[in-house]
């Protein structure tokens, strides 16, 4: 029998993929509307664009501390380039492996726009076909849906010569979402796995991490719009169905502007940054 307290990597592995497998298979039984084909992202890649030289951001300056100056970052599901345009002004080189399309033009797009040119932008999943290196290996707000984690997580740390990084959040982005699936789909969102399962899952494989918490202030939008295209999205019902009635209805309830932004009511959570030294060097 498996001591709960000490999982090891086979159950942890698998436990990761069956939330992962349970939260997708209740999607697959209760959306209204079809996954469109082709990128996922299209309706909303321009929410990721961010200015590489901002400050006060906890997550980034927490980042740049784990980095040293003239490293090479490997950022794995770069998105449109959060972290990857303002840590390619810090290292010496960022490689951005991007399976989306329309993300990737907004980093492009980017790094156009800021002058950043040592970025290497990879049209590729993860793992990937050809094997990539670089000194740091990051994800960040990378994994919570990915059901083959444990495959995903050894690649990492093979492609990583002295550091793993991981950012992710208490609850994972999708859950804010969850106080309407019920109201609209009549059961319980099955929660996809976030921080504190990745924290169990790397004790189980062995992996000993420096976590630190950082200020996180959650997501804020820039119209309330913008807030119903994510609740539709992450609830898959379509604009004007019976179940796009019931979340319009009781929206208001759950958000508030702020500094003219639109943010949720409830606590964003809590957001970790983890390193780690790979295999080969721990």
């Amino acid at each position: 029998m498996t001591d709960p307290l000490r999982p090891d990597s086979a159950a942890a592995v698998a436990a990761w993929a069956d939330r992962v497998r349970r939260n997708r298979e209740q999607v697959e039984r209760r959306r209204v509307v079809l996954p469109e084909r082709g990128d996922f992202y299209a309706a909303i890649a321009s929410w990721f664009r961010a200015d590489p030289r901002r400050e006060g951001d906890a997550t980034l300056d927490g980042l740049r501390a784990l980095i040293e100056p003239g490293e090479a970052v490997l950022d794995i599901g770069a998105g449109g380039g959060r972290y990857a345009l303002p840590l390619a002004l810090h290292a010496r080189e960022v490689i951005a492996v991007e399976p989306s399309e329309s993300m990737r033009e907004i980093l492009t797009e980017g790094m156009a726009e800021h002058g950043i040119d040592n970025i290497r932008v990879v049209d590729s999943r993860w793992p990937s076909d050809e094997p990539r290196h670089a000194d740091v290996a990051l994800i960040s707000h990378v994994g919570y849906d990915i059901e083959d984690f444990g495959p995903f997580l050894d690649a990492m740390e093979e492609a990583a010569g002295r550091l793993c990084i991981a950012a992710m959040l208490s609850r994972p982005p999708p859950s804010r979402a969850d106080p309407f699936w019920e109201a609209v789909h009549g059961e319980p969102r099955d929660p996809l796995p976030a921080l504190p399962e990745f924290l169990a899952l790397q004790l189980a494989r062995g992996r000993f991490c420096e976590v630190s918490f950082v200020e996180y202030g959650g997501i804020a939008y820039d119209t309330e719009d913008d807030v119903i295209a994510f609740l539709r999205q992450q609830l898959w019902i379509a604009e004007g169905s019976p179940q796009d009635e019931q979340l319009l209805a009781m929206l208001p309830d759950y958000i508030h502007e702020e500094d003219g932004r639109v943010e949720f009511n409830w606590d964003p959570g809590v957001l970790g940054v983890v390193s780690w030294e790979p295999p080969a060097n721990g």
